[in-house]
């Protein structure tokens, strides 16, 4: 790859890091952010070694947001949506690899607030209303991961945008 690429690439990786704290910061919906669908997205183009700058990003706005007690959980739900990016060689498998990252998200994260918080019993029943508690909060994000995906589909793979990623090109 030359310079200029690499320089181009860079640009675009701090972009989306960017929106990334962006969106965690601006007022917005509860969870309608772009966060899942570039959790995916990021690891694709530019490889898994960019997981830790999307945790970093989480972290940085943690920070000023506030630490809580579910951090492993949600940093770790993305962690694991970034690695499954590999698997998303057309645009059926990015989709659908999308919509599971959503629902990795919910389970995983609504799983952390069951296991380490208060607000439900320690039981199956507990877990079960967890889960159906946070089906509100689910609609956005599945929504917010559509809406982005299908963005980022757009701007990358169509005929206006001429970025399509060196693993894509295979």
């Amino acid at each position: 790859m030359d310079k200029k690429n690499i320089i181009k690439n860079f640009l675009l990786f701090l972009g989306c890091v960017g929106v990334i704290l962006l969106f965690r910061i601006i007022p917005h919906p509860p969870n309608f952010t772009p966060v899942i669908a570039l959790s995916f997205y990021l690891p694709l183009f530019f490889g898994l070694w960019s997981i830790p700058f999307i945790i970093l990003a989480f972290a940085t706005t943690d920070y000023f947001i506030g630490f809580h007690n579910l951090l492993i959980w949600t940093w770790g739900s993305l962690a694991i949506i970034g690695m499954i990016s590999k698997y998303g060689m057309n645009f059926y498998s990015r989709f659908g690899m999308c919509i599971i990252g959503s629902l990795l998200f919910f389970v995983i994260s609504n799983f952390g607030v069951w296991l380490t918080g208060s607000l439900y019993e320690t039981t199956i029943n507990g877990l079960i209303s967890c889960y159906v508690m946070a089906i509100p909060f689910f609609t956005n994000t599945l929504l917010s991961t559509i809406i982005f995906c299908l963005l980022i589909e757009f701007l990358v793979f169509s005929k206006y945008f001429n970025f399509v990623p060196q693993i894509l090109k295979k």
